[in-house]
């Protein structure tokens, strides 16, 4: 399990892994895949720092597991693939497509959790000073807004980002 971007095109799914990681692996060897739609941050910061422990269920079709506490999941089937040597691209038929639960939007403090997340997937690559002035400004949303969850998740992006060796910056009181 793990966050990535995803378009749609033309009614299916294309998906863009970064070479070496999992999510490529899995959908060479298998062909298909379930995509949870969710609205619990914490979810995707979880996964983008370790924690990949979240209650699921096993979904109708022969396709797997989905997240027991997504809005929706869609269970898709690889169409296409296109190689790159750096992001292949995966062009999904969706097989089957629940609902769970409804969308009511994202406010400020889980919308800096997401994009604290979207840094912390991209700390290899991204200057230190970046990464620190984008957290000190997203931090604003946080004391704002945050509920419990978002403070945990956003307590785990600054934790994975202080362990990061190019990301030694002192985040002064990022937490």
């Amino acid at each position: 399990m793990s966050p990535l971007g995803f378009v749609r095109d033309a009614g299916e799914i294309v998906l863009r892994p970064f070479v070496s990681s999992r999510t490529l692996d899995n959908l060479i060897q298998v062909r298909h895949a379930v995509m949870n739609l969710v609205d619990d941050v914490s979810i995707i910061a979880g996964c983008l720092t370790g924690r990949r422990d979240w209650p699921v269920l096993r979904v109708k079709g022969p396709y797997g597991w989905r997240l027991r506490y997504c809005l929706t999941h869609l269970e898709m089937k690889v169409t296409e693939y296109r190689d790159d040597p750096e992001r292949p691209s995966f062009r999904c038929a969706i097989v089957r497509e629940e609902s769970h639960g409804t969308f009511s939007g994202f406010n400020r403090a889980q919308a800096a959790v997401l994009e604290g997340s979207i840094l912390v997937s991209r700390l290899d690559w991204l200057a230190p000073e970046k990464v620190a002035a984008e957290m000190a400004y997203l931090q604003i949303a946080i004391r704002k807004t945050a509920g419990n969850r978002e403070l945990m998740a956003w307590q785990w992006l600054v934790e994975a980002i202080q362990k990061h060796p190019r990301h030694t910056l002192n985040l002064g009181d990022v937490e």
